[in-house]
C-alpha cells in the first residue's frame, strides 16, 4: 500500500477518533496531549542523524563537481522569489476576500513567543564545533553548519579522505534505510496526532467565532499547493501525454508529506519522509536532495509567515475601525518577509510565533492581539506547514530538473 494511502487512512481514523472522544475528559485529554508529543518525538527521531550524514556526503558530491555554488544561488534565488510571490498572493487574498470580523473577546496576558536572534546567532557558532552534534534535534541550522565546515575538510584531499568518505557515504545509506522503515511504520502516530487535532478543531467549530478565518485559509492553502505551484512546476518539464495527473504529477507525489505536516504541524517530523519522498517519487538526486531541503526548510518558511500575516490583518480589520491602510499592508509584508527567514528555531510552533512577532513589531495597541486567535493557534501552524512543506518539495524538483539531477518516475512507482 502506498505511504499517501496509509496516511490517508490514519488520518481519516484520527478524526473520526477525535470527534467521538470526550473533550470534557481531563485526564484523557492529558494523556492525548502526551501521547501526541510522543508522536512527534518519534518522527523527528531520526531526522538529525539523517541529514547529518545525507548533508555531508551531498555537499562533498557537489563540491566534487564543482556544482555547489550554481545549486547554491539557484536555490537562494527561487527563496526570494517564492517568499515574494507567496507574500503577494497572500496579502492580495486576504485584502480581496476578507474573512469575517472575529468578535471581541477578552484573553488573558501572556508572555508573548519571541524570536531570541542572539541566542540563535550563539548556537551557530559555540566554543566547541562538535556541539553541534549534541543539539535536542530541534534547532537544525548549527548542525547544517558542522556539515558544511566538515565536508569543506573532506575535500581538500580524497586520497587521505577517502576512508571516512566511505563510512559517510554508507551511513547516509543505513539510515535512509531506517527512514524508509520509519515512514512505513509511523501511520498510528499520525492516527494519535489526527486526534488530538480533531478535538481541537470540535471545540472550535463549536464556537463558530472563526469558521470564516479557517475556510479561507484552507482555500487558500489548497489552492496555492495544488494549483498555482504545480502550474509553475510546468515550466520545468515537458507535457507527459501518457499521464493523466499532469500537471498534478508533482502534487500527488508530496501527498504523503503533505499529510504529515499538517497533522504534525512540525517541519522537523517532516523532514526524513520529505527526503524520501523527493528521492523516490520526485525523483531528485541524492546530492540536491538533502541540501535543497535544509536550506528551505530553515530559509524558507513563507508559508507560516503568511499565515500569521493573514491571519494578523484579520484581527486588525476585527478590532479597528478604519481598516488598514496600504502602508501598514507594505510593513506588515515586509515583517513577514524577514520573519519567513527566521523560524528554523521554531520548528513546530512556526505561525503561532510569526504571528506574536507581527503583533509586537506592529505596535499600535496590537502586541497582544495575537490572543484572539489562542484557540485556533493549531490550525493556523497546521496550514504554515503544510505549505512549507510543499514549497520544499516543488523547490527540490525544480533545482534538481534545473541541474539535470532528476529522473522521471512512472507513478505506478511511488512510494
Amino acid at each position: 500500500m502506498k505511504i499517501w494511502v496509509k496516511f490517508l487512512f490514519a488520518s481519516i481514523l484520527g478524526v473520526v477518533l477525535g470527534f467521538l472522544l470526550p473533550a470534557d475528559n481531563t485526564g484523557l485529554m492529558s494523556w492525548l496531549s502526551w501521547l501526541a508529543g510522543l508522536a512527534v518525538r518519534i518522527g523527528r527521531y531520526t531526522a538529525p542523524a539523517v541529514m547529518l550524514f545525507s548533508l555531508t556526503i551531498a555537499l562533498y558530491e557537489l563540491r566534487l563537481d564543482k556544482a555547489f555554488w550554481g545549486v547554491f544561488f539557484r536555490s537562494l534565488f527561487l527563496v526570494l522569489a517564492v517568499s515574494l510571490v507567496v507574500i503577494t498572493l497572500g496579502q492580495l487574498a486576504v485584502i480581496l476576500f476578507p474573512p469575517e470580523r472575529i468578535p471581541i473577546m477578552i484573553e488573558e496576558q501572556q508572555a508573548a513567543p519571541v524570536i531570541e536572534m542572539r541566542s540563535l546567532i550563539d548556537q551557530l557558532i559555540p566554543s566547541n564545533m562538535f556541539t553541534a552534534l549534541t543539539g535536542a534535534g530541534v534547532y537544525l541550522l548549527p548542525l547544517y553548519v558542522f556539515v558544511f565546515v566538515f565536508a569543506i575538510g573532506l575535500s581538500y584531499d580524497k586520497t587521505h579522505t577517502k576512508s571516512i568518505i566511505d563510512i559517510i557515504d554508507s551511513l547516509s545509506r543505513i539510515f535512509y534505510h531506517i527512514i524508509a522503515f520509519i515512514s512505513e511504520v509511523i501511520s498510528p502516530a499520525l492516527i494519535v496526532l489526527a486526534a488530538y487535532w480533531a478535538v481541537r478543531y470540535r471545540e472550535v467549530l463549536s464556537s463558530g467565532v472563526y469558521k470564516s478565518l479557517l475556510g479561507f485559509l484552507g482555500i487558500f492553502s489548497l489552492i496555492l499547493c495544488f494549483v498555482i505551484f504545480p502550474a509553475f512546476l510546468c515550466l520545468f518539464r515537458q507535457r507527459q501525454n501518457q499521464s493523466v495527473l499532469w500537471p498534478w504529477k508533482e502534487a500527488y507525489a508530496s501527498l504523503g508529506p503533505a499529510f504529515a505536516a499538517f497533522f504534525s504541524g512540525d517541519m522537523n517530523f517532516t523532514l526524513p519522509l520529505l527526503l524520501r519522498n523527493n528521492g523516490e517519487n520526485l525523483g531528485v538526486k541524492r546530492r540536491i536532495n538533502a541540501p535543497v531541503i535544509a536550506f528551505f526548510s530553515t530559509f524558507c518558511r513563507v508559508g507560516s509567515a503568511v499565515v500569521a500575516a493573514i491571519s494578523f490583518i484579520v484581527v486588525i480589520r476585527s478590532y479597528s475601525s478604519l481598516g488598514i491602510t496600504t502602508a501598514e499592508v507594505f510593513e506588515i509584508a515586509l515583517q513577514t518577509l524577514a520573519l519567513s527567514f527566521l523560524l528554523a528555531g521554531c520548528p513546530g510552533d512556526a505561525a503561532w510565533t510569526a504571528l506574536a512577532v507581527i503583533g509586537v513589531g506592529y505596535g499600535r495597541g496590537f502586541e497582544a492581539g495575537y490572543l484572539i486567535l489562542k484557540p485556533v493557534a493549531f490550525y493556523l501552524i497546521a496550514i504554515g506547514t503544510f505549505i512549507d512543506v510543499m514549497i520544499c518539495g516543488y523547490a527540490s524538483f525544480a533545482i534538481a530538473r534545473m541541474k539535470g539531477l532528476q529522473d522521471d518516475k512512472p507513478i505506478r512507482t511511488f512510494i
